[in-house]
C-alpha cells in the first residue's frame, strides 16, 4: 500500500525525522490560510498523487508571493497530472501539500528496501539526491553505495559511517552526526511498519548542518496488514484503478496493464508465465488476474466481467491448471458470465488437470464459442492471431 508523501511526513515527524513544515489543502481559500501560516518565501507546493516524476510533470513549483500560492494551488487541484509513471490519461489531483522553502547546502539519496538476493533489509545511499535513481545508476553507478542489514543484529552505527565516508567529499562532523540519525530512524521505520520501501529524494542539508527530508515515499507491505491495521486508514482509493478496486473487493489479484489481451490465471507464477507467452508471441497482456487456488464460481464470473469492463481487451485468455480450483468450477464460472454480460470479444481456453473433461464438456453444452489450446505456446498464438485480425 502506497502512502501520501502528506501522510509519510507525518510519520516521519512523529518517528524523530525532520521535515520541512507543511499543510495539506484542498481548496484556494485553505492555501490563502497556509501561506500566513508556513513561513516563506518561498513556498513549495507539491500535488498530492501516488505517481512519481511530480517535478517535470509540473506537480511541484515554487511561489515566491502568496498570490503564487494561491494560483499554483487552483491549477493543480481538480486536474489531471501525467507523469511518467501515470499513462496518458494521467490522475486526479485532490489534494495538496503547501511546504516552507528550505535553503539546501546538499542533496543525497537515500532508500532502505528488502534487497532479494541477500534476504536482507538495504540501505541505498548516494551523493546524487534530487535525481532519478534508475538514471543515476545507469550512467554513474559509483556515486551509489549499499549497505546490507542483518535483521537480528539490526542497524549499526558502522552501518551508517561506511556510507558516508564513501562519498566525495564527506560532510562534516555535524552533518553526518545528523545523517546518521535519520538512517537510524528510517531503519526502525522500516522494520516496524513492515514496509517494503521508504525513500527519501532528497535527503538534504543545510549550511548548519541540520538533514530534512524533503521528501518522502513509504509502501507498506500488504501482507503485513494483521499487525498493522491501523495504518489501513491511510489508504486512498481515490488513487486506484477502479477495475483494482472492484478486484479487491472479490478478493480477486487483478493488475491492470497496458495491452490489449485480457489473461485470466490460477497462481501467480503461471500468471507470470502466461503474460510471458504472451508477448513471445508479439501480443501484449491487458492485465494481470489471477483467481487463486481456491477460486468459485462467483470469483470466476466477476473476474470475467472485471476483464470485459477494460475496453482496451480484444481476446481473452483462460489459463487454468487445474487442482483445488477444479476446470469443471472455472467452466461453470465462465458460462454464467457468458449468460450475464456476454462475452464479445475472441476467448481462448487453456484447461489442464482436476476435471478438465467435465470442464470443457460444460463449455461446449453452453455453446460457448471458444478455442482450445493445447498447451500454453499455441493458446498465446491463437490470442496474437485474433487480436492482430489474422484469425
Amino acid at each position: 500500500m502506497k502512502l501520501h508523501e502528506y501522510q509519510a511526513k507525518e510519520i516521519f515527524l512523529k518517528s524523530g525525522l525532520p521535515v520541512p513544515n507543511g499543510q495539506l489543502v484542498t481548496t484556494a481559500e485553505q492555501a490563502t490560510r497556509a501561506a500566513q501560516i508556513i513561513k516563506g518565501a518561498p513556498w513549495v507546493i507539491k500535488a498530492q498523487v501516488h505517481a512519481g516524476g511530480r517535478g517535470k510533470a509540473g506537480g511541484v513549483k515554487l511561489a515566491h508571493y502568496p498570490y503564487e500560492v494561491v494560483t499554483e494551488t487552483e491549477a493543480l487541484l481538480g486536474n489531471p497530472l501525467v507523469t511518467k509513471q501515470t499513462g496518458p490519461e494521467g490522475v486526479i489531483v485532490n489534494q495538496v501539500l503547501i511546504e516552507e522553502g528550505i535553503e539546501i547546502d546538499r542533496e543525497y539519496y537515500l532508500s532502505m528496501v528488502i534487497d532479494r538476493s541477500t534476504a536482507n533489509p538495504t540501505m541505498i545511499f548516494s551523493t546524487a539526491g534530487g535525481m532519478d535513481i534508475e538514471e543515476v545508476a545507469a550512467k554513474t553507478p559509483e556515486v551509489i553505495f549499499k549497505e546490507h542489514v542483518d535483521p537480528v543484529a539490526g542497524w549499526m552505527p558502522h552501518h551508517a559511517r561506511n556510507l558516508l565516508y564513501c562519498s566525495e567529499p564527506p560532510p562534516d562532523q555535524t552533518t553526518i552526526a545528523g545523517l546518521m540519525a535519520v538512517m537510524s530512524n528510517v531503519y526502525k521505520l522500516f522494520m516496524t511498519l513492515d514496509c517494503s520501501l521508504i525513500e527519501i529524494n532528497p535527503l538534504v542539508t543545510t549550511r548548519e548542518g541540520r538533514a530534512v527530508a524533503l521528501d518522502a515515499k513509504v509502501i507498506i507491505d500488504s501482507n503485513a496488514f494483521f499487525r498493522q491495521k491501523e495504518l489501513l486508514e491511510l489508504d486512498d482509493p481515490r488513487e486506484k484503478d477502479p477495475l483494482e478496486l472492484m478486484a479487491e473487493k472479490y478478493q480477486l489479484n487483478y493488475i491492470r496493464l497496458d495491452g490489449n489481451v485480457g489473461c485470466m490465471v490460477n497462481g501467480a507464477g503461471l500468471a507470470m508465465a502466461t503474460m510471458d507467452v504472451i508477448k513471445m508471441a508479439g501480443a501484449a497482456p491487458a492485465n494481470f488476474l489471477d483467481v487463486g487456488g481456491g477460486a468459485s464460481e462467483a470469483m470466476i464470473e466477476k473476474g470475467v466481467e472485471i476483464i470485459l469492463k477494460d475496453k482496451r481487451v480484444k481476446a481473452i485468455l483462460i489459463n487454468i491448471f487445474g487442482g483445488i480450483l477444479r476446470c469443471d468450477i472455472l467452466a461453470k464460472g465462465l458460462v454464467a458470465a457468458a449468460k450475464k454480460k456476454g462475452i464479445g470479444v475472441p476467448l481462448i481456453v487453456r484447461l489442464e488437470g482436476t476435471n478438465v473433461a467435465e470442464g470443457r464438456e460444460i463449455l461446449e453444452e453452453a455453446q460457448l464459442k471458444f478455442l482450445v489450446a493445447k498447451d500454453m505456446a499455441e493458446a498465446a498464438k491463437l490470442v496474437a492471431k485474433q487480436v492482430s485480425g489474422a484469425g
